[in-house]
């Protein structure tokens, strides 16, 4: 079942995703050589629960952490430890709030001092897709326009999108139908309805798309240790396109229901 929500339920999901771009924006002053993911969990749960939401991924199926903190060759899911981040690494953070009973979902890859250039070109190219993704949300197209797009994107640039991972409704709880793989043939799937509301969050390697979950049974990891990227927005469909629920913008300010438009 693929939710239509409301417009109060839709102004819910909002706040929580509100919540979620600013304790991204917060973590980014702090993410430098020497820091730990421990560090930037504790820094991110207590934002998150100033703001009157919880932390959504704590507890949830077990998982320990407020965030996901996944650094080079690691995926997604990985777990915040003692680890100090490095110049030149990558880290993938991921967060989700709950608060009133609705989900907000977000993540984004951010380099830790002077980074690769052709790392530097996998991070914008993952970017990219997102939004070349998003652009293809509107009322009529299929599912599978979002994940075609993004697939064709992040192959013409020489990269490959993760398989086995995929984006979710979201609203009421945190992961919710349809899957969204970021992958596929155009024209296929649930016809694109306003009211739906997606989490769309591409993950590109540098290498080849395999993957596999290390002992903790929670960290991916690219199959051949190769860097990887992810990015994410949750988005409400309207009559006249895709909305972000809370944008961030290079200059550092957060869009509320700012439309990405397809060019």
């Amino acid at each position: 079942m693929i939710y239509i929500r409301s417009t109060s339920e839709i102004e819910k999901i909002q706040e929580s995703n509100r919540i979620n771009y600013e304790t991204l924006l917060n973590l980014g002053k702090y993410i430098k050589p020497g820091i730990t993911t421990l560090e930037l969990d504790t820094i991110a749960e207590d934002y998150i629960r100033s703001q009157g939401g919880k932390p959504a991924f704590k507890g949830y199926r077990g998982f320990p952490s407020t965030l996901c903190t996944s650094i080079n060759e690691q995926v997604v899911h990985g777990i915040p430890s003692k680890r100090k981040l490095l110049d030149g690494d990558i880290i993938g953070i991921d967060v989700g709030v709950e608060k009133d009973g609705y989900f907000g979902d977000a993540a984004f890859t951010y380099s830790v001092g002077s980074i690769d250039e052709k790392i530097e070109k996998l991070m914008n190219t993952t970017r990219e897709a997102l939004y070349l993704g998003i652009a293809k949300a509107v009322p009529g197209n299929r599912l599978s326009d979002i994940g075609n797009t993004i697939q064709t994107h992040v192959e013409n640039n020489g990269f490959s999108v993760v398989r086995v991972l995929v984006g979710h409704g979201i609203g009421s709880n945190l992961h919710e139908e349809p899957e969204i793989p970021n992958f596929g043939v155009a024209g296929r799937g649930p016809v694109i309805k306003p009211g739906m509301v997606f989490a769309i969050e591409p993950m590109v390697n540098m290498g080849i798309f395999k993957v596999k979950t290390l002992d903790d049974n929670w960290t991916v990891v690219t199959h051949d240790n190769k860097v990887s990227a992810h990015y994410e927005h949750s988005i409400v469909i309207k009559e006249d396109g895709p909305y972000i629920m809370a944008d961030i913008k290079d200059k550092g300010e957060i869009e509320f229901y700012g439309k990405r438009k397809s060019n």
